[in-house]
Formats: C-alpha cells, sequence, structure tokens
C-alpha cells in the first residue's frame, strides 16, 4: 500500500488535542506499541532501502500482544512509503529469518500511541516514545490510484498547518533516538 506520511514534533500537545476536540474529534484510548527496526547490510539513509520492522502491539492489559511484521520502503524522489504489514504468529522465528535474510537490527522504539481516524485512508497519532521528552503527531494518508502524490502531501501539510504545528521532522523514530 502507499501512503503519505508526515511526523511533526508538537510545540503544545494539549493545544493540538484541544484544536481536533473543537471540531469534534477525539483520540482513542493509549496503548503501547514496541518495534524492532531491521535493516539490509550497507544501508544508508534517503537511499530508498527496505526496513523491516516487527512490532508488538499490546491493546489493552487483559489481552495477548499482536505481532506484526512490516515492509516500510521510503521513496525519497516522490516522498511515498510502501508499506506491507503481516500479522505474525511467532515472533522469535520470523525475527530469526529476518536475521538469516542478512539484516541486521538497526535498533528498537517504544511508544505510547493514540489515533484518531479522520474518515477513510487518513489517521492521525500522537506518539511518545520512550527516552524522548517531546510528542510526536504523525499524520498518514492512504494513496489509491490516480491520487495525486503532490496534492496529497499538500492537503497533509495543510491540516497540519491548520492545527498549528509547522515542526515537520523527516528522520523516522530510530533516528531522532
Amino acid at each position: 500500500m502507499k501512503k503519505i506520511i508526515l511526523k511533526c514534533k508538537l510545540e503544545n500537545r494539549e493545544r493540538f488535542e484541544d484544536k481536533l476536540s473543537d471540531i469534534d474529534l477525539d483520540f482513542g484510548a493509549i496503548y503501547w506499541q514496541h518495534d524492532r527496526v531491521y535493516v539490509p547490510r550497507g544501508y544508508r539513509s534517503n537511499m530508498n532501502y527496505p526496513r523491516l520492522i516487527m512490532r508488538t502491539d499490546l491493546r489493552a492489559i487483559d489481552e495477548p500482544p499482536k505481532y506484526y511484521l512490516i515492509l516500510r520502503r521510503h521513496i525519497v524522489d516522490s516522498g511515498v512509503d510502501i508499506v506491507e504489514e503481516t500479522p505474525i504468529a511467532d515472533y522469535a522465528t520470523t525475527a530469526n529469518i529476518i536475521l538469516q535474510l542478512g539484516f541486521r537490527q538497526a535498533g528498537e522504539v517504544s511508544r505510547r500511541r493514540q489515533e484518531l481516524s479522520m474518515g477513510e485512508g487518513t489517521a492521525i497519532y500522537l506518539d511518545e516514545i520512550d527516552g524522548r521528552d517531546e510528542t510526536y503527531a504523525k499524520i498518514e494518508s492512504v494513496l489509491t490510484d490516480g491520487d495525486s502524490v503532490t496534492e496529497a502531501r499538500s492537503d497533509l501539510e495543510q491540516t497540519l498547518t491548520t492545527l498549528g504545528e509547522h515542526d515537520i521532522v523527516n528522520q523516522p523514530y530510530i533516528e531522532i533516538l
């Protein structure tokens, strides 16, 4: 699936949430995610290389965690992210397969996340990254056939600007840490 993803460091989380609440949009419950990020040998930022992410998703303490393998490739020239996600049953075996394929673990990111759906294919996430004092807002939109990348990106930028945010961050969380 193709996505446009923008991330910004929030100046004031409460003000950001209030602006969304004023238009009857509220975030869901907080949940926890942990990502182990794997990159191919020879990986360099901004070179369109894929990253594999083993994600643990814990939505409620009385439910077992869910595990996902995510393939993410950021195409620098267009600003599009190619993202494929599949649930996995055996975390350890999948991690071992990734290593045998020649990927290396680049790091880990834990976060507390809230999400808000803004209609079909568009969502905003509030992320508090462990080890950082900042809160980040991540807005993403799924592209369908015929969608203009430029228009979709402009729409997301306009949404952030309307919400009073301008500090767009281009690095993935693993590089921010």
